[in-house]
Order: C-alpha cells, then structure tokens, then sequence
C-alpha cells in the first residue's frame, strides 16, 4: 500500500541532498508554491503521532510492517494514486498536510555517520530553492536569514515529534498491541477489494489492556491517538470512493 522512494537511500520525495551554507549559497532564494509536484502520485505519507487529531479527519493512519513500524497518512489506497493531488501538484479539496510534506525541500540530516549533530540540508533538484530571482533570501551576508531560521525551527520541531512518535511507537511494542491489518472493501461488483501489507492496533487486545496502563495513557495523552487511529481506518472507503470518482480505481477482481 505504501509508495517507496525512488532511491532508497534517500526519503522520500529528496532526489538529492546537500548542506545549506553561506559560501556557497548566499545569493540563493527560497519560494513559496501553490503547487506540491512531489506529491502527484505518492498515496502514503510520513506521519508524526502528534498530528494523528488533524490528519485523522481526512486520511486513513496505518503503520508499516517490520521491526520499525512508521505512521503513515494514506492519500491513496493503490500505490501511484494521490485523491488529493491533480496531476500538476494542484491540492484538489480543503486537507491537512502532513509535515513532513510541508517541510520539503529541507531536512535535518547527519554529515558524518559518526557524529550525532544535525545539519540543515536541502535537495538542490527542487524548483522551491536556487539561485531564483524571486523569492525569500536565506542568508543575509554570512548569517541566516529569517526564512532559514523559521524553517530550522520547523525542521527542529519535526525531530522532536519524531522522537516523541518513536516512542509511541515502542509503547504500542511494548505491549504487542500491533498486528498485520487487512481491510476490505465491497463495491457489489465481484470479490471484495482486499488490502494488506501494513499493521493496526489489536482492539481486541486493547480492550484487554490493565486498568492501570490504559488510566495512564489516558493522562499521557497516549489513548486518544490510538483511537484517532483506529476510528481514521473508517475512511479507507472514502478513499476508495474518491479513486473511483477520479478514474483511479483499481481493476475490478473478477467472480471467484
């Protein structure tokens, strides 16, 4: 269900990646757009567990399989298929985007594999950054700019929800509440659309939860999520209807 980048050694969405710095980069411009390109046909987006209230109201969250399960948002139920998303980049309805959208073309990441810091980098393949003749500046002579400041901030802010989901993430571990999802969806035309490949929480295994545990997640703020989650995987047939209304579904499973 999940669309993978295109170089797996990059994330998804950067082609490339280079530090930002005020040698080489001092004359350059970042500009806002109207049109997220990098998002055409990408169904599933990274997300942080603190954006689990606003993304619930629009998308499916699931989470992906293996040892590290990852959040996702699901704009689409087939891979290569954004509902939300025109060909051109254009957000076709009124819909939260997921930060790790909107922080694109920057990111936080290591130079060096030995050293913990982090340091401000961007892909030069994006349209958004450049050498631009309009636009916000990101060095003001060897210092940065208020543009880059305010995206260090956000690139900062995302680390911490990352961190913060991570641990979300080994809670739900911790107590084996994960297990490999299946939804299937009827459309009154031969078999059901079934989908798999990602993890859910167990209800079942949720409603069996100690007292003390699920009280302390209650004030945590822990339990709320889990369920913004769960009540979120109503959608998949929202989702699924938008598909079909766009010419996007998938091929009608024939009669058993």
């Amino acid at each position: 269900m999940a669309s993978a980048p295109q170089n797996s050694a990059l994330p998804l969405f950067y082609k490339d990646l280079i530090p930002l710095n005020s040698q080489q980069h001092a004359s350059w411009k970042t500009r806002a757009t109207d049109k997220a390109t990098w998002l055409v046909g990408v169904n599933s987006i990274p997300l942080t567990v603190e954006e689990f209230p606003q993304a619930q109201r629009n998308f499916p969250i699931i989470f992906t399989t293996g040892d590290n399960p990852v959040p996702l948002a699901l704009m689409g139920m087939n891979e290569g298929v954004n509902v939300f998303v025109d060909e051109d980049g254009t957000v076709n309805s009124p819909v939260y985007i997921p930060a790790y959208v909107r922080r694109y073309p920057f990111m936080l990441a290591k130079l060096r594999p030995d050293s913990e810091e982090l340091s401000l980098c961007f892909d030069p393949t994006s349209e958004l950054v450049g050498e631009l003749d309009e636009g916000q500046a990101l060095f003001d002579g060897a210092d940065p700019a208020e543009a880059t400041k305010n995206m260090l901030k956000f690139c900062e802010n995302f680390e911490i929800a990352g961190n913060k989901t991570a641990n979300f993430i080994a809670e739900l571990k911790k107590h084996d509440l994960l297990m490999d999802g299946e939804l299937n969806i009827e459309t009154g035309q031969g078999q059901p659309f079934n989908y798999r490949g990602f993890q859910m929480v167990n209800e079942e295994k949720l409603r069996e939860m100690r007292g003390d545990v699920l009280r302390q997640w209650n004030q945590n703020g822990m339990l709320p999520l889990i369920y913004a989650h769960l009540f979120s995987l109503e959608l998949v047939r929202d989702i699924f209807g938008r598909q079909i209304s766009q010419g996007k579904g998938p091929l009608v499973p024939a009669n058993a």
